[in-house]
């Protein structure tokens, strides 16, 4: 199913706002998305350019499982399988996203919104970079870019990721940033993998995908997208990036970035952009999901892992809750550690036992009140590096102490004080109905 295929569906199904009056890109867009999320919104009449907008398309997991028919507990082992069993996608000549040919591009023409009072610039945060190194192929990632004039942005890389990598090895390289591409798109390009991954073959295990290749750059992009802006990235050339509100909802800082130049932009006839709201819940999850099958994978090599939730109250970055199967006392522990393997950027670890819904922060802290002793399941790993998201952390060298909390029950006879005890099942229909 293509991006807009679902935005139908959505319509269909009558979960989608469709905002008819005329909306600007800058400030009222972002405003609109917050006060409306989780539901999806379209925005049909931009006050700045003729593009249609669309947001929240995927505000929560229920959301993303909804896209691929799946229950909600079935997206991690799915990611994982996908990860692991990856396939090359199908190659086409002619795509959609070609449609248009922009060979002297003006980005002012674009959809591009400025979210915050305070951002640096108008930002596109939906972007999906795929850039190439001749050794390890492509590459998929995230990657916020800012602009600076009507054909150059400052792109913020994180340094250690593969992407740094290429640009340290290259100097500068030839990159492509679709917007607008159907979630197994995005789910790949925020997954981590080993450098020498193509995300691609990721996407394409998740759904069937096609490729194409780019007009002026030497890459295969998703043929299914909105928006593609050929150009490239040079390590050496710098612009201040920043302000910008992040997934924690507080502002980064300003860096210098290297600059991207865009040569070409191709995109579909009738082309909807996508917004994605700094430190919104799509932000969030489209962030947060892909480190799942990472902590999942590493738990089940040491204890039975049965689901995790990197939740939206953590930032969907900073915390995970990781449901657990226990079948021995330092299970807990072993969970603890193995999830911090699993995502190195998380600072506050929540094992759980399998009666605990992971996804209900109320039933999360029942077990912290009533299967939790801080003297005997706390588990502490002090001053370690975290995340540059998290405010708290040291500045610079962002060392953190994270914890991890074991709220499981014991095991055998001295369980039953720790267990719920459920409520009496009945028919409310013989009780509720009319004269009853």
């Amino acid at each position: 199913m293509s991006f807009r295929n679902y935005i139908k569906r959505l319509e269909d199904q009558d979960q989608l706002v469709i905002v008819d009056n005329p909306v600007s890109c800058t400030y009222e867009m972002s405003a609109v998305l917050k006060k409306l999320e989780p539901r999806p919104v379209i925005f049909a009449q931009p006050r700045e350019v003729n593009f249609r907008v669309v947001g929240n398309l995927f505000p929560n997991k229920a959301a993303f499982a909804d896209y691929f028919n799946l229950p909600t507990g079935e997206i991690i082992p799915t990611l994982s399988r996908a990860i692991e069993n990856r396939s090359a996608p199908q190659i086409v000549s002619a795509a959609a996203c070609q449609e248009v040919v922009i060979a002297d591009p003006d980005l002012d023409q674009l959809p591009i919104l400025r979210h915050f009072a305070g951002d640096g610039g108008r930002y596109i945060t939906s972007g999906v970079v795929i850039s190439k190194h001749p050794q390890y192929g492509q590459n998929l990632d995230f990657h916020r870019c800012m602009q600076f004039s009507s054909k150059e942005m400052a792109m913020r890389v994180v340094a250690g990721r593969n992407f740094d990598t290429f640009l340290n090895d290259l100097g500068e390289m030839e990159v492509a940033l679709c917007v607008g591409c159907p979630p197994n798109v995005l789910a790949a390009a925020a997954t981590s993998v080993e450098i020498g991954i193509d995300e691609l073959t990721i996407a394409n295990a998740l759904e069937a995908l096609e490729v194409v290749q780019a007009k002026t750059v030497d890459l295969l992009v998703p043929a299914e997208a909105e928006f593609v802006l050929e150009g490239r990235v040079f390590a050496h050339r710098r612009h201040a990036e920043g302000p910008f509100v992040d997934l924690t909802e507080t502002r980064d800082v300003i860096r210098r970035e290297p600059v991207f130049e865009i040569q070409t932009i191709t995109h579909r006839g009738d082309a909807i952009w996508q917004a994605l709201l700094p430190g919104g819940l799509e932000h969030k999850l489209l962030m947060g999901m892909p480190r799942e099958p990472t902590i999942y994978q590493r738990v089940n090599q040491v204890v039975r892992c049965l689901d995790v939730n990197v939740n939206p109250g953590g930032c969907s970055w900073l915390h995970a809750v990781v449901q657990i199967d226990k079948q021995s006392p330092e299970d807990g522990i072993k969970a603890i550690q193995a999830a911090f393997a699993g995502h190195s950027s998380c600072k506050h670890v929540f094992i759980v036992d399998k009666d605990i819904d992971i996804y209900n922060p109320l039933e999360v802290e029942w077990a912290m009140a009533t299967r939790f002793q801080g003297d005997e399941d706390l588990f502490v790993k002090e001053k370690e590096r975290g995340s540059s998201l998290d405010p708290s952390a040291e500045l610079g060298s962002h060392l953190t102490t994270k914890i991890g909390f074991d709220l499981t029950k014991p095991l055998g006879e001295d369980a039953k004080p720790f267990e719920k005890v459920d409520y009496p099942e009945v028919d409310l229909e013989r009780f509720l109905e009319e004269g009853g």
